[in-house]
């Protein structure tokens, strides 16, 4: 019978580790989501050149 017991409150307790986990991994998430800069439409930055990679030489160089 100590072993039934054993085994119901491990279980009962790894199902609580989860649920901490998985609130934890939440709110991590939730904060990064916050953190991360909407993108804007700003024209400023529109006008910056795009650099790309020369196949031949492998340097960068604009597009423009």
């Amino acid at each position: 019978m100590p072993a039934v017991v054993i085994m119901a409150l491990s279980a009962i307790g790894a199902a609580v580790l989860i649920k901490l986990f998985n609130r934890e991994w939440q709110r991590v998430n939730d904060e990064l989501d916050r953190a991360n800069p909407v993108r804007v439409n700003d024209p400023e930055r529109a006008s910056v050149p795009t650099l790309r990679q020369d196949p031949t030489t492998g340097e960068y160089r604009t597009d423009r």
